[in-house]
């Protein structure tokens, strides 16, 4: 899709033949085309069936508002969930706030890099006066599209333009997510964003207050010295984490969710198992629920399997956060590098799964096919954390056979390969 197509695709005509193109959504392709070949041309059958299966497929991020959005391949890929943006937009204007508590007006924010728009989207909701730049035209008129769709011109403008010549210091708070794609897919190194990452912490260092959507495998290397790092987890997957830079950054301030968010410069240094993440500050985040938790410098201990072991969700993994939640189950590291936290009581937290431990032996294959098979186990969750074993080869070579159902966790215990065999039965 061109920028000319998407141009049609917003006429009347346009609008017709996008219709047309939903109620087609799920039929056979060819079949689609041709049915709408037979009003419209080529280059506007085209637009509308791409732009309708990409409306279909933008519903588990956006829900309903995805069936008046408008979207590029590329730009749906990296487009953040809805309540994520949501979440960001809110903490967004506290922090404005917090920082500069003489504000009486919402942020004026400028987005470097916005995409398709689903990030001002939630700004403008949010009620910040939003200026938008992106260096691609169809991703401009697609952003555009994005804004009059909701009604929201008057708090949004969208130009073409470059993020290196972006002017934070005119603006409250600088946003940017820069583009984490290039001519071979995606990419894991912020020295290939687009624009590369120097150029956005340049952007950030000259701003009041800046927020960088960052994707959550980022090195902790790339992560300022000055940044709260933020990982944001929904339904217990890892969507993205922010790097938020600034003025209010670090403060007692109200969080979205009438929480308080405490300072976590006292704790600097403070680790969970692995590598040490750099920074005045690690916060984790779990949504829909809005929990947020951020470091104390708890030094998680290691002991021996309990009746439980927990699974910490992914945010408070990757903001090593794993001896705060150690912490809050009253537990143990399993191994001091891995984190599996086992403990003795059931106790519930958002913060991790729990399951209750059947039986704890040192990897054999054999041993442990013999085990299921004396629980009648056929069907298993398989979870693995410091192990090299395949997930998939084991499954088959187990040979499973029965009515009953486990949860198998291979990790490490004491730096020996070992096994758990938990209950999957939920807790009362």
């Amino acid at each position: 899709m061109d920028l000319d197509a998407f141009t049609e695709l917003l006429t009347p005509r346009g609008q017709r033949a996008l219709a047309e193109a939903g109620e087609l959504t799920g039929k056979d392709p060819v079949a689609a085309a041709t049915t709408l070949r037979k009003t419209y041309d080529a280059a506007l059958t085209s637009a509308a069936l791409t732009q309708a299966g990409l409306r279909e497929r933008a519903k588990a991020k956006f829900g309903a508002d995805a069936e008046r959005m408008y979207f590029t391949p590329h730009g749906l890929e990296q487009s953040t969930r809805a309540e994520v943006a949501e979440h960001r937009a809110r903490r967004l204007v506290a922090l404005h706030h917090a920082g500069s508590p003489e504000a009486t007006q919402a942020p004026r924010v400028v987005d470097a890099c916005c995409g398709i728009g689903g990030d001002l989207l939630a700004l403008a909701r949010a009620g910040c006066t939003v200026t938008a730049v992106d260096t691609d035209p169809l991703t401009v008129a697609v952003a555009r599209a994005n804004v009059e769709a909701f009604g929201l011109g008057d708090a949004v403008t969208v130009t073409v333009g470059d993020a290196a010549e972006v002017e934070p210091e005119a603006y409250d708070v600088l946003f940017a997510d820069p583009a984490r794609r290039t001519s071979r897919g995606r990419t894991f190194d912020p020295m290939a964003y687009s624009p590369p990452w120097p150029v956005v912490l340049d952007l950030a260092g000259r701003a009041r207050l800046a927020c960088l959507k960052v994707a959550p495998g980022i090195p902790y290397e790339f992560i300022p010295e000055d940044a709260e790092a933020e990982w944001v987890s929904y339904k217990g997957e890892v969507k993205e984490a922010a790097l938020w830079i600034g003025q209010g950054v670090g403060s007692r301030t109200p969080t979205p969710d009438g929480q308080t968010q405490g300072t976590d410069a006292q704790s600097q240094g403070a680790q969970g198992p692995g590598e040490e993440v750099r920074g005045p500050g690690r916060r984790a985040t779990l949504l829909p629920g809005g929990h947020t938790l951020t470091a104390t410098g708890v030094q998680a201990p290691a002991g021996p399997a309990g009746r439980y072991v927990y699974e910490p969700d992914g945010a408070a993994i990757r903001a090593h956060l794993v001896g705060e939640v150690t912490e809050m189950v009253n537990g143990r590291l399993l191994d001091p590098m891995i984190a599996y936290i086992t403990g003795d009581a059931p106790i519930d937290t958002p913060w991790a799964s729990r399951y209750e431990i059947e039986e704890v032996m040192p990897f054999s294959l054999k041993r442990l096919r013999t085990a299921l098979r004396e629980r009648q186990i056929g069907n298993v969750t398989i979870k693995k954390r410091g192990s090299a074993v395949d997930i998939e080869r084991l499954r088959s070579d187990l040979r499973l056979n029965g009515k009953n159902s486990a949860v198998i966790i291979l990790t490490r215990i004491a730096d020996k390969p070992s096994v758990l065999i938990c209950d999957t039965t939920p807790p009362a």
